[in-house]
């Protein structure tokens, strides 16, 4: 059994970074078309990392504060992806299948009440 391969594998330097860039463009725009919770998060982080620059006169302070709204999109956007593949499996109900998108929703979670802990933290500083 021969297992299919990507046609861009092999494809190496500025091609390859090209090639990359594109696609994580294309990723950007089916999250903002598909995921609501995607977009909603994208306006949250609109709003809160201008505000960290006025609310934090620590550069570590504000630094810190952007990235966990940032994590926030990354963890969102993996999350996604795990419930896109999940769905082109099967969209059958399978106990995996709620297990795989259950556990991504606590890795949003998470990442959530993590923004609260550092904003929290930065702001009684």
């Amino acid at each position: 059994m021969s297992v299919e391969e990507s046609p861009h594998k092999g494809k190496t330097g500025f091609k390859r970074a090209c090639n990359a860039f594109f696609h994580s463009l294309e990723g950007f725009q089916a999250a903002w078309k598909h995921e609501d919770a995607f977009r909603q998060e994208v306006l949250l982080a609109c709003a809160l990392i201008p505000s960290a620059f006025f609310l934090s006169d620590a550069a570590i302070g504000r630094a810190l504060m952007i990235a966990s709204v940032l994590l926030v999109l990354v963890v969102e956007l993996v999350n996604s992806a795990i419930e896109a593949a999940v769905d082109r499996i099967s969209l059958e109900n399978h106990p995996l299948a709620k297990r795989a998108k259950d556990i991504g929703s606590a890795a949003v979670l998470i990442a959530l009440l993590n923004v609260l802990v550092v904003w929290g933290l930065v702001l009684l500083e």
